[in-house]
C-alpha cells in the first residue's frame, strides 16, 4: 500500500523522542509536512535537525509549546494554522501507589494526557470539517483497558481518550473527517530499556533480555517482544491516509495481542 500525504500538514504532539518521533518520521516519509512539538525549544530544534539528517528533503517544522495549557495550544495552532492531520501523542506517566496519588497528580494526568488533545481538537476540527477532510488520532495505551495497579491515574487518562475520540468522531460524522484512537502496547523506548534491565540480567543481549522480560513480566503478550515505535507509526500513517476513509470512531490496537480481549 502506497500512502501519499503530499500537500498535507500534520502536527504530532510530544514528538521529540520515542513513539512521537517515529510517527513524525513516518508521516514525513509519506510526504506530509510535519510539526515537531515539545516544551523545550532547544530539544525541539535538535529533533528537527536529526529528522532532517535522517530524511533529507522532508519538511519538518519546529512547534515548541507547552500543550498542557491553553496558551500553549494557541501558540501551536498559530504556528501551523491549517493542520490536516493531528496526532495527539503527548503523555506523561509515573508509578505511584494508588492511595498516594494526590489530587494534583490526578489533575496533572488529566490536564496533559487528555485536555491537551481536547483543546487542539476543539481548535482544529471545525476547519477540517469545513474543508471536508481531516484526520485526528489519540495515542492511547493498553493501560486504557488493563488498568495498571501501580499507576491508575495514567490508566484513567488513557481510558478517557477512548471516550474522547469516539465522541469527537460523532461530532465529525458525515464531514469527511475521521477521529480514532490507537491502543499502543508495551513499546521499546530508551526508558523502557532501563526498566527492563532493572528486572532481568544486565549481561543479556538486548534481544534476549526483552524476550525474557516479556515472558516473565508481560506473559499475556502474543508478540512476545516489545513493539518498536515504528510499528505504532505504521498504524498512525495508515489512519492518516485516504485509504482509511471508512475507519472512524474506532480504538485500533497495536498491542501485540497484549489485551486479552476481542474488543478494546
Amino acid at each position: 500500500m502506497q500512502v501519499n500525504l503530499s500537500g498535507r500538514t500534520a502536527l504530532v504532539t510530544g514528538s521529540t523522542q520515542g513513539i512521537g518521533a517515529a510517527i513524525a518520521a513516518g508521516l514525513a516519509h509519506a510526504g506530509a509536512r510535519v510539526g515537531i512539538n515539545g516544551r523545550d525549544r532547544e530539544k525541539v530544534a535538535a529533533t528537527v535537525a536529526q529528522l532532517f539528517a535522517e530524511a533529507p528533503g522532508s519538511d519538518f517544522v519546529a512547534v515548541p509549546a507547552d500543550l498542557s495549557t491553553q496558551e500553549g495550544a494557541d501558540r501551536a495552532v498559530a504556528q501551523l494554522p491549517q493542520i490536516d492531520v493531528l496526532v495527539n501523542n503527548l503523555g506523561i506517566f509515573g508509578a505511584k501507589p494508588a492511595l498516594e496519588i494526590t489530587d494534583a497528580d490526578w489533575r496533572r494526568s488529566f490536564e496533559v494526557n487528555v485536555l491537551a488533545g481536547v483543546r487542539l481538537t476543539r481548535a482544529l476540527l471545525p476547519g477540517m470539517m469545513e474543508r471536508g477532510w481531516g484526520r485526528i488520532q489519540y495515542i492511547a495505551s493498553d493501560s486504557a483497558v488493563v488498568i495498571p495497579a501501580e499507576m491508575i491515574h495514567y490508566g484513567m487518562s488513557k481510558s478517557a481518550l477512548l471516550a474522547v475520540s469516539r465522541g469527537f468522531a460523532k461530532e465529525a460524522a458525515g464531514s469527511g473527517v475521521t477521529v480514532n484512537s490507537v491502543i499502543a502496547g508495551p513499546t521499546h523506548t530508551v526508558g523502557v530499556e532501563d526498566f527492563v534491565y532493572e528486572l532481568v540480567d544486565r549481561d543479556l543481549p538486548w534481544d534476549v533480555a526483552q524476550r525474557v522480560f516479556m515472558r516473565e513480566h508481560r506473559p499475556q503478550s502474543l508478540l512476545q517482544r516489545l513493539i518498536e515505535p515504528e510499528e505504532i507509526a505504521n498504524m498512525v500513517v495508515y489512519l492518516s491516509s485516504d485509504q482509511a476513509s471508512a475507519t472512524t470512531g474506532g480504538a485500533l490496537r497495536v498491542d501485540g495481542g497484549y489485551v486479552d480481549s476481542i474488543l478494546p
